[in-house]
């Protein structure tokens, strides 16, 4: 696909590879593939894969690559939603949208369980990628895009959400002495009226930290006549208090303009769900496009501190 010229609409650059992970490239029966969290290891990129199968509901499944852009699936799913035990009945509508961070040495994922009572943030860890352990579910019903801040702050853990309060999405931030126990709640941006995120905003990327403050990389979400469009923007957070705005991108980094990001079971969705910055700040920033494939745009992480807002 011939990709048009968006360099002087976007601040990010899409790849000419775009969309680069597509339900063709899934080696099992599924309905689409989207919003995969990226994390650096020492053989590649692996991607944990959102995979909506054919029944309907979502499950997580790996790719793994060498150069960050061009990769294989593996042959099965990794984690498929609970079917016995604790978590069971909050998992029976499936297992949405990964989030890894990195902490104290070990990879975890949040993720959203959907269950007949809504979503709940729940926790989980791995070693290999491969095989999960559920840890607990660590919210309340009507709350996702939970991801974990990559150290503690002020000796507590730390994690961006975004709970519904009156129909509202805001992204707030909670801490934790241990991981499980989550309170402190303190709401740091919400929707901005007459702006391009005006209806919901969310998490999507582990804060970078950076000597300015945290870098988020989040959605934001306009409602129009003829339905919702998801956008990317960032803002900067103050290291010791994530609840302090340092400043906010007045407009967005990446706007759904290709056909594969305004067409498909969503449209006109760029979701940002992970970023890999190499040692010279250098960054691939993973996207959602339209909930049907996988996306790679680019920066380098100045552009992003001195240009996005």
């Amino acid at each position: 696909m011939q990709i048009r010229n968006v360099k002087k609409l976007d601040l990010l650059h899409r790849v000419p590879e775009n969309p680069v992970i597509t339900v063709e490239d899934i080696p099992f029966r599924a309905n689409t593939v989207f919003n995969g969290t990226p994390v650096a290891t020492d053989d590649g990129v692996y991607l944990l894969l959102r995979i909506e199968g054919q029944h309907g509901y979502s499950f997580f499944a790996l790719a793994r690559s060498t150069d960050g852009l061009n990769f294989t699936i593996d042959e099965k799913p990794v984690m498929l939603p609970a079917k016995e035990g604790p978590f069971a009945k909050y998992e029976t509508k499936g297992i949405e949208d990964p989030r890894i961070t990195i902490l104290e040495g070990t990879c975890y994922v949040v993720y959203t369980a959907v269950g007949l009572c809504g979503s709940r943030i729940a926790l989980a860890k791995t070693e290999d990628y491969v095989n999960y352990e559920r840890i607990a579910i660590i919210s309340e019903p009507g709350n996702k895009d939970g991801i974990l801040f990559p150290r503690k702050i002020g000796g507590r853990y730390a994690r961006l959400d975004r709970p519904i309060g009156l129909g509202v999405g805001s992204m707030w931030v909670s801490y934790s002495p241990d991981l499980i126990n989550w309170g402190d709640s303190q709401v740091i941006i919400s929707p901005r009226s007459g702006y391009w995120d005006n209806f919901r905003v969310g998490a999507s990327v582990t804060p970078i930290e950076t000597e300015e403050g945290w870098l988020e990389i989040y959605h934001g979400v306009k409602m129009t006549s003829a339905g919702p469009i998801y956008r990317i923007g960032v803002v900067l957070l103050d290291l010791d208090d994530p609840s302090k705005v340092i400043k906010q991108g007045a407009q967005p980094i990446l706007s759904p303009r290709e056909d594969y990001e305004r067409i498909g079971d969503i449209g006109n969705v760029c979701f940002a769900c992970g970023a890999v910055t190499d040692d010279d700040g250098n960054m691939k920033i993973y996207y959602g496009a339209a909930d049907t494939s996988i996306c790679i745009a680019t920066c380098t992480l100045d552009q992003l501190l001195n240009e996005a807002f």
